[in-house]
C-alpha cells in the first residue's frame, strides 16, 4: 500500500493535537515548514533520550540550550545536534549516533548534521563524504540543515571543497547537484558571508558552469540565487557570465536562471 502523504497544516493552531504529540515524539515527519517550526525540540529531544536510555544526556544538553543568546529554530537545532555529539564522543556511544542518523524524525536527522560539521576530526573530504547522504534526505529540512552544518568546513578549505562539489554536479540526484551551490552561496541564509566568493565568484565557476542548464527548477533556483548573491558585490561578472551563458546555452533553463540572477541588478 502507497503512503498517503500529509499536507500539513497552513498554521500552528491548525496542527491536530494528535499529530503535534507525534510529531514531539518522533513518530513521524514534518509535513511543511508550519510543522517543522512547531515541534518542540527540547520535548523531542527529552523523548528520543527516553525511548534510548539516554536520559543523563539531557540536562548538560537543556543548560546548552540555556546559555544561547538567542533561541530559535536553527540556534536550537545546532545546540542539539552539537550536544549530542559532545555526549556521544564522550561516551564512545555510535550505536546512538546511528540510530539518529536514520531515524524517522526529520528534525533528529537535521541534528545528526552537525555531527558531522561539528567533528574536529573530519577533513573537508570526509565531512562532504559523510553529510551527502543528508543532502539528498528525502525531507526539505534536512536538506537544508546538511548544508548550514558544514558550511564552515567548507569555507575554512574552500580550494579542495571546490574540487569536490564540481564533482557533485554531475550526480543524478538533483538535490545533491543542489547542495553544491547553495552550500556556497556568497551571502548564503541564516549564515556567515562567504567572502572569497563575495570579492571573487570566478573560483566558483568549476560548479557554477555545469548547471548553467540543469533540467530540475530546485537546481535552477539555487544557482540563480547564487549569482544574485555576487551581483551584490561583482555585478560586472555576474552581467558578463549571463551573457556569456546566454550565447552558449539558449535554453529555457538558462534563460529562467539568467532572468533571476539579475533581478538585483536589473532593479538598479
Amino acid at each position: 500500500m502507497t503512503e498517503v502523504k500529509r499536507k500539513g497544516a497552513r498554521s500552528t493552531k491548525d496542527i491536530p493535537a494528535d499529530i503535534l504529540a507525534q510529531l514531539n515524539r518522533g513518530e513521524i515527519e514534518t509535513a511543511n515548514l508550519v510543522e517543522w517550526l512547531a515541534v518542540d525540540q527540547k520535548l523531542l529531544l527529552e523523548n528520543l533520550l527516553k525511548q534510548h536510555r539516554r536520559t543523563d544526556y539531557l540536562k548538560p544538553i537543556l543548560s546548552n540550550i540555556d546559555q544561547l543568546k538567542k533561541q530559535t529554530v536553527n540556534t536550537i537545532n545546532e545546540a542539539i545536534g552539537t550536544s549530542l555529539f559532545e555526549k556521544a564522543t564522550q561516551n564512545n556511544d555510535k550505536y546512538f549516533l546511528a540510530i539518529m542518523a536514520n531515524h524517522t524524525a526529520d528534525l533528529v536527522r537535521c541534528w545528526t548534521t552537525y555531527t558531522i560539521g561539528k567533528n574536529e576530526c573530519l577533513n573537508i573530504t570526509q565531512a562532504l563524504k559523510k553529510i551527502q547522504k543528508f543532502s539528498a534526505d528525502k525531507h526539505f529540512g534536512v536538506r537544508e540543515i546538511s548544508w548550514m552544518a558544514v558550511r564552515n568546513k567548507i569555507t575554512v578549505d574552500l580550494e579542495k571543497s571546490i574540487v569536490i562539489l564540481a564533482e557533485w554536479t554531475t550526480n543524478e540526484d538533483e538535490n545533491i547537484r543542489r547542495f553544491a551551490t547553495e552550500a556556497t552561496r556568497p551571502r548564503g541564509v541564516w549564515c556567515e558571508h562567504i567572502g572569497a566568493f563575495k570579492h571573487n565568484p570566478v573560483l566558483a565557476l568549476p560548479i557554477l558552469e555545469p548547471l548553467k542548464s540543469d533540467p530540475a527548477k530546485y537546481v535552477q533556483n539555487s544557482v540563480a540565487n547564487w549569482l544574485n548573491d555576487a551581483s551584490k558585490t561583482q555585478p560586472d561578472f555576474v552581467k558578463e557570465l549571463c551573457e556569456r551563458w546566454d550565447k552558449e546555452s539558449g535554453t529555457k533553463e538558462t534563460r529562467y536562471i539568467i532572468k533571476k540572477a539579475l533581478r538585483t541588478i536589473d532593479k538598479k
